[in-house]
């Protein structure tokens, strides 16, 4: 148990939710990865300089696959179609695999093209410039659908199922349930094993699996009931198991709901009942599945992240050449400066999002040990500047760019759904917060907890405690800078970049400045605060989009710096110049404004706010409306679903919904999608 769940002014939730995230996390790495650096104020150049890039062969690999994929999404590819009916057509399936995308990153021995993390985004990015959906499913399927095989997978695994995923059959990965969003820990799906040990008896029901009803492989976490080594006490950990769906007792009974957006994606609801699982289809070790499915995400976010730089670049893009072209008051739209003031915010945020989302495939591809935090940066920062940039470029084109054969109000669609899914931004900004500070905030409360006055224990007590580790002198070396900072204002100098191109010195010294703040805040925030900052997301939420920014302006700088290096030169790289330049305002103004905003807010008067409402439509008859589920207080009482006049996609047994969605009963299927 660390020390931040001992701290006494928590609420018993918040104190089980920080031991079963610490218990999920596992143990810190040995190494502390570039985030976390930021927290302590420190700037790890040799992290981030020089920019990471691919080896010239796999650079030019790389590109004639884009070259030949280029001219099938031009040419051939109907994006138009796969929205407007909802599918994918079979033939694009194979036209993927044929190119060899679908087994883009595994290795050449099991039938793949054996190109790293990198290569594997910029085809994702591409895919993303012209279809949404195909985007997503690419990525399920390597990034998270097969990658627990690829990493965890025994020889044996590889050679049985690999050459199948790179070659003929999508993989799904089933980790959501009907009561398992962000909470991945809380998995329903269990599984046991046989008496005889041969298999594993898995009974449970997945959700949002994508390509889950098309695909020919799953990956399933399921909770067991393992004993720990340690204590001998039998305790529920996840486990990873590889499953077909022709085994007996998969249902596949829901292939897809229709949605906003990404709308040629399918996402199968699957029931397993009874499945014996052979005992050689467990991944990596009993107990683990959530390393895996962790581990997956890691590269799952990328390329999530890739596909909506496709898709804000090409929004950017377009949306700028609507307002060269468009005419009004005599003069092209683009004369006006509130235009200018949308094209230049997102040639800014699309060069940040290029940096930074390339920036963290490159340590990736180098295997970098601590790398959680900055994954899942890059999936807030794409996600959200992504949105701002197609948002911004659906107002510049107006009424037009609502019409759907303009293309804009798909792509406008379809870029909703990434700040929900693959962690929702919410939890992911408490995660770079809470992980990225951990290892500070518990040397700070070591700290107190040896120097500080105790209200539960008696002055006697406290003396003797103070006086005895006043004389340690270890402890003193971390006490003394720290109470200089926190009581007299006394910062420690900001960190020296100096790896970078002698033109940009004026961007490093005011990054440095920057970091310095942020560690500076970090331990005013945890003063200010004590122990209830563990439940005040609102300003968890500020230092972790702040640190987010510092991540990306660092692979900004270190971009920039590696073009100048290069000699670029012309209209492309006068583009990325101003881009970097303004991307530092407008980061810089963020980072104040939140840095502001730690001390003066609206967040009590918000949670007044919050709390009235929350009385007022908890007086609201429940069926007036949609309830979820799996609601442990309302299930059953929600306004019924209605799908009269929406496409359904029933798999082999057709299930009808009660009042919350959920399956009420099943028949015999009346209809095939």
């Amino acid at each position: 148990m660390s020390l931040l769940s001992r701290l006494k002014g928590i609420s018993a939730e918040d104190r089980r939710m920080i031991e079963e995230i610490e218990a999920m996390l596992g143990p810190e790495p040995e190494e502390m990865g570039f985030i976390k650096n930021l927290f302590w104020g420190r700037f790890r150049e040799d992290l981030v300089f020089p920019y990471p890039e691919a080896s010239r062969e796999e650079r030019e690999k790389c590109d004639a696959l884009l070259a030949r994929l280029e001219d099938y999404l031009k040419n051939e590819h109907p994006s138009i179609l796969i929205d407007q009916e909802q599918y994918i057509p079979d033939w694009v399936f194979e036209r993927l695999f044929e190119l060899g995308v679908m087994g883009l990153t595994i290795p050449e021995e099991y039938g793949g093209l054996g190109l790293g993390v990198t290569s594997y985004n910029r085809v994702l990015e591409l895919i993303g410039r012209y279809c949404a959906s195909t985007a997503v499913v690419v990525s399920a399927h390597q990034s998270i659908g097969c990658k627990a095989i690829m990493l965890f997978g025994t020889e044996e695994q590889k050679r049985k199922y690999l050459p199948i995923v790179a070659r003929e059959k999508l993989a799904a990965f089933c980790l959501s349930e009907p009561n398992v969003g962000s909470d991945a820990a809380g998995q329903q799906t269990r599984c046991e094993l046989s008496e005889d040990g041969k298999y594993y008896i898995l009974n449970g029901e997945k959700k949002w699996s994508t390509s889950g009803a098309l695909a020919g492989v799953l990956t399933v976490m399921a909770k067991q009931r393992l004993k720990n080594p340690k204590t001998g006490k039998e305790e529920d950990r996840v486990t990873a198991l590889i499953v077909t769906p022709d085994m007996e007792g998969v249902d596949v009974f829901e292939k897809n709901r229709s949605k906003a957006g990404i709308r040629g994606t399918w996402q199968a609801r699957i029931r397993f009942t009874n499945v014996k699982v052979p005992r050689e289809n467990l991944l990596h070790k009993e107990g683990k599945g959530l390393n895996v499915a962790l581990s997956c995400l890691n590269y799952g976010r990328c390329t999530l992240s890739a596909g909506v730089l496709g898709g804000a670049t090409w929004a950017m893009e377009q949306s700028t050449k609507w307002a060269q072209t468009r005419y009004q008051f005599g003069r092209p739209i683009a004369d006006f400066e509130a235009i200018q003031q949308k094209i230049a915010k997102m040639a800014a945020l699309t060069y940040g999002m290029r940096a930074l989302l390339y920036m963290t495939t490159g340590m990736l591809d180098r295997h970098d040990p601590d790398i959680m935090l900055e994954t899942a940066a890059t999936k807030v920062f794409c996600s959200q500047m992504g949105w701002e940039v197609i948002d911004e470029a659906l107002q510049i084109m107006g009424g037009e760019g609502y019409m759907t054969e303009n293309e804009m109000e798909r792509v406008w669609r379809d870029h909703r759904i990434h700040r929900i899914v693959e962690g929702a931004n919410e939890v992911m900004q408490s995660y770079i917060f809470g992980y990225g500070g951990k290892q500070l905030a518990e040397q700070m409360l070591a700290i107190k907890q040896a120097l500080g006055w105790d209200r539960d224990q008696s002055p006697i007590e406290n003396l003797q405690r103070i006086v005895r580790n006043a004389f340690n002198p270890a402890l003193l070396r971390r006490a003394v800078p720290l109470a200089a900072e926190l009581f007299l204002g006394i910062r420690p100098e900001a960190p020296r970049i100096r790896r970078v191109h002698p033109s940009l010195r004026p961007w490093a010294d005011r990054l440095a400045r920057l970091v310095q703040q942020h560690t500076h805040y970090f331990k005013l925030l945890s003063k200010w605060e004590g122990d209830a900052i563990v439940a005040r997301q609102a300003q968890q939420a500020r230092l972790a989009d702040n640190a987010m920014y510092l991540f990306a302006l660092s692979a900004a700088l270190s971009d920039m710096d590696r073009q100048l290096r290069q000699g670029a030169s012309g209209v492309a790289f006068e583009k990325d110049r101003a881009a970097f330049e303004h991307l530092f305002d407008l980061l810089e103004i963020r980072i104040q404004q939140n840095l502001g905003l730690l001390r003066r807010n609206g967040d009590a008067s918000m949670r007044r706010a919050a709390q009235a409402t929350l009385r007022y439509v908890d007086a609201l008859p429940n069926q007036d409306y949609y309830i979820h589920e799996a609601s442990p207080v309302a299930k059953g009482t929600g306004k019924p679903v209605q799908k009269e006049h929406i496409k359904q996609f029933p798999g082999d047994r057709y299930v009808t919904t009660g009042g919350d969605g959920a399956p009420a009963e099943s028949s015999p299927a009346r209809s095939k999608a």
